[in-house]
């Protein structure tokens, strides 16, 4: 199969669909790949690299969507990009559809078959494509609230450890899955106080048991949430939903209630956001501010530390990968339930219920998709 490769247009988007390690993986099972000049120059991989693992290098993005059979990327495509997508061919990405309806009426209208990594499954539950970003997403989020907390960042002077004889700032977490973990991770090693809140007691549950008292845990209720953004200094927003837009769990309203130059962390923003204030932004203009606080709502996090997040995004998709190159879409996906609850959108039609329930859009089973001719 060509599979092709182009480089990344969102802003300040630097990792790569596939490093020069996944290349030559494809290289030696007789695959073809095409990739952009360019592609992972700012984090050091070089067209040479990619070369040496067997890939043809093309100067131009239009060349790597004109011939490939299967374009692998990071980030939703743009709409230049889109323009480019045609009838039948494979696009693996993120894609976010359900906080995207023009996305989603372009990659309908093209008749390409569209995979998105975060809808993808695993057999023991979870979501093995976007586990390792929000890893990093949960990670940064604290770095980049804390940051904001900085009286030159226009927040309230706050350090997250505190000083002797000063107290610790507070962080609240919105949700303990992946990406609520590993930001309590950071928050509880840098020193803050932090309150985690989730609807589901037995994660509560194991997280008390890990963190002892060292962490405050809180059923999720509107109340609770209000109560905790009273006194938090940095709130990160952690709330998922597979495919669906992320739920409002923070009103306008109760920014009110808290400190002036406290921030807001928007992790959801991919899915929507999960404050009724939020809005997308980028990491050449990531911060502004609503009622006195500040959001914090850059759609690509990991895009900042892209070096290692292209790793890790790979070392994710490649089985993937190397499975849609093997057997060809219909086969891939028929022979793994898992890779083909990633599919979003095939041929005409939407493919995944949640994606169509949140645009208000009929969608059609996957496996009905597969069997059509």
């Amino acid at each position: 199969m060509l599979v092709g490769v182009p480089r990344e247009i969102k802003v300040h988007e630097y990792r790569t669909g596939l490093t020069p390690a996944s290349v030559r993986e494809l290289a030696v099972r007789g695959h073809s790949v095409l990739a952009e000049a360019g592609l992972g120059a700012a984090i050091g991989l070089t067209d040479e690299q990619y070369a040496a693992a067997g890939a043809r290098i093309v100067p131009s993005a239009s060349e790597v969507w004109g011939q490939a059979e299967l374009i692998v990327k990071v980030k939703e495509p743009q709409a230049a990009e889109r323009a480019l997508l045609r009838e039948g061919q494979v696009l693996f990405t993120y894609l976010h559809l359900a906080a995207d309806p023009p996305q989603a009426a372009d990659l309908v209208q093209s008749r390409a078959v569209c995979i998105a990594y975060e809808t993808v499954t695993a057999p023991g539950g979870g979501l093995p494509l976007l586990a390792p970003m929000s890893e990093v997403a949960g990670r940064l989020a604290v770095l980049a609230g804390a940051a904001c907390l900085q009286l030159p960042a226009g927040g309230m002077g706050v350090l997250l450890s505190g000083v002797a004889g000063v107290a610790a700032a507070h962080v609240v977490i919105i949700g303990a899955g992946v990406v609520g973990t590993n930001a309590l991770q950071v928050a509880a090693g840098a020193g803050a106080r932090v309150t985690v809140i989730d609807r589901n007691i037995e994660r509560l549950r194991q997280l008390d048991l890990v963190f002892g008292n060292r962490i405050a845990t809180r059923y999720s209720t509107g109340h609770a949430i209000e109560e905790s953004l009273a006194d938090a200094d940095l709130v990160i927003g952690a709330v998922l939903v597979p495919g669906a837009a992320a739920p409002k769990l923070v009103t306008r309203a109760m920014l009110a209630g808290m400190k002036r130059g406290a921030v807001l962390v928007d992790v959801a923003i991919d899915q929507g956001g999960c404050f009724e204030t939020s809005r997308p932004t980028t990491h050449a203009d990531p911060t502004y501010v609503v009622d006195g606080i500040i959001h914090y709502c850059v759609a690509n996090m990991p895009g900042a530390v892209a070096r290692t997040s292209a790793h890790a995004l790979n070392n994710a998709t490649l089985p993937f990968v190397l499975a849609l190159a093997d057997k060809g879409w219909r086969r891939a996906l028929a022979d793994d339930e898992h890779l083909r609850r990633g599919l979003n959108v095939c041929r005409g039609e939407l493919t995944h219920e949640a994606v169509g329930k949140a645009l208000g859009r009929p969608w059609r089973d996957p496996g009905e998709c597969l069997a059509s001719p």
